[in-house]
């Protein structure tokens, strides 16, 4: 089965040029360093020991991000590079100021690229995230005696069922791993079955915060926010947003100063979801801070990456997206650390657990259809939000899985 992924792979490299090319005019690609994907490194290697972190996109990324921060003050490591295969998570650590941390974009996992970002790069750790697995790196690094870690592991039962099709190419890739830290144990359970040796459960990193988060909006937007009866729509898909806007339509009738704040998860969709709300004649406008803000607008339509928490600090009512579509929903903790309490749709497989833990705290409710979207956002509207002693225990808690995590890898 090795054999046969690494021809499939080899046909994805034969073709690469022109799903990069689809994926540049789809304003999917970084024009400048879609190369890193083919093996043409933008950044140089300093000299030293260097630890490599790969995630697929931004929650991922985002989910390693305070563990970086404690390997940026170890001096024995010079340099720490974070790989992705997304436009939007280079751009999450281009905002970030580390000095020792630099992004490239994950090569495609064929026999040859892969060989010469090794070389080039040299890790001496390579950490994969959630559910990253590239059979021909992780076969690579393993032949190099390179340690393989797998960090937050998550393993859905759908993957799981794939990967026990192949069960003897599982056991070949998953026993490479010198440690894998579960994020849960339905993980733990399918890691086993699937060849894994060393498996761990601290937790899921996903509960720890970054250290440098001092960040706000600007002043003048938080008191704007503030003056108006306001609701956040974070992480929407695909005509998540105009089920949006229509909620706002229908929850103005009752509020008159209603606001409504939409995040899409991808920003290269911002135009047809500006024509969409307009559609609905609602007034919008785009977040651009030196920009006055009409007082009559409807929708405020953030179209940049990396402000998301900073109006998890100014709007506490939050509809989390991706869960209304067959998508598996988006992280509900980043906003609850932020005192935030979470509506969702129905579905979210990527994160039952989570969800079921901050349903029992009351932090997170589930809406099946607009109405009940409609009636839950009211009901935040006309009571306290209580949550201060729940965001302290998620805070003591991330703080314990990252020192443990921390630990962990470094024995």
């Amino acid at each position: 089965m090795f054999f046969i992924y690494k021809i499939l792979i080899n046909l994805v490299f034969f073709f690469s040029p022109i799903i990069i090319i689809l994926r540049l005019f789809k304003g999917k690609e970084d024009t400048s360093r879609f190369k890193e994907k083919i093996g043409f490194f933008s950044k140089k290697r300093n000299k030293g020991k260097l630890i490599w972190f790969h995630g697929a996109s931004v929650g991922e990324i985002q989910s390693i991000i305070p563990l970086v921060e404690k390997f940026e003050k170890n001096k024995k490591i010079k340099q720490i590079l974070i790989t992705s295969n997304t436009l939007s998570s280079s751009f999450i650590i281009k905002n970030l100021k580390f000095k020792k941390t630099i992004h490239q974009f994950f090569p495609i996992d064929c026999n040859f690229i892969s060989q010469k970002f090794l070389d080039y790069w040299n890790p001496s750790k390579a950490f994969f995230i959630d559910s990253e697995i590239w059979p021909v790196t992780i076969n690579n690094l393993y032949e190099r005696n390179t340690p393989i870690f797998l960090l937050n592991g998550r393993i859905t039962k759908k993957s799981f069922n794939r990967w026990k099709n192949f069960s003897s190419f599982a056991k070949f890739i998953f026993g490479k791993f010198n440690l894998c830290l579960s994020s849960n144990t339905e993980t733990k359970k399918y890691l086993k079955k699937l060849g894994a040796k060393n498996i761990k459960i601290i937790g899921n990193l996903k509960f720890s915060q970054s250290e440098n988060e001092k960040e706000n909006l600007d002043k003048n937007l938080i008191n704007f926010i503030n003056s108006r009866r306001t609701w956040c729509a974070s992480s929407t898909h695909h005509n998540e947003e105009e089920f949006c806007g229509k909620t706002h339509i229908k929850l103005k009738k009752k509020f008159k100063n209603l606001l409504t704040i939409i995040i899409p998860r991808h920003i290269n969709r911002i135009s047809s979801i500006q024509s969409k709300l307009k559609n609905l004649n609602l007034k919008i406008h785009l977040d651009e801070p030196k920009k006055k803000i009409n007082s009559n607008i409807d929708i405020y339509l953030v179209n940049s990456y990396g402000k998301t928490k900073l109006f998890y600090k100014a709007c506490k009512n939050i509809f989390l997206g991706g869960s209304l579509i067959m998508h598996g929903g988006q992280n509900p903790l980043e906003a609850t650390r932020y005192g935030c309490r979470v509506l969702h749709g129905p579905n979210v497989s990527n994160f039952q657990e989570i969800y079921k833990f901050l349903g029992k705290k009351n932090l997170s409710r589930k809406i099946a259809n607009q109405d009940q979207l409609i009636n839950n956002i009211i009901q935040y509207f006309n009571s306290k939000n209580n949550s201060k002693k729940i965001i302290k225990d998620l805070h003591l808690m991330g703080i314990d899985i990252l020192n443990k995590t921390y630990k962990e890898i470094n024995k």
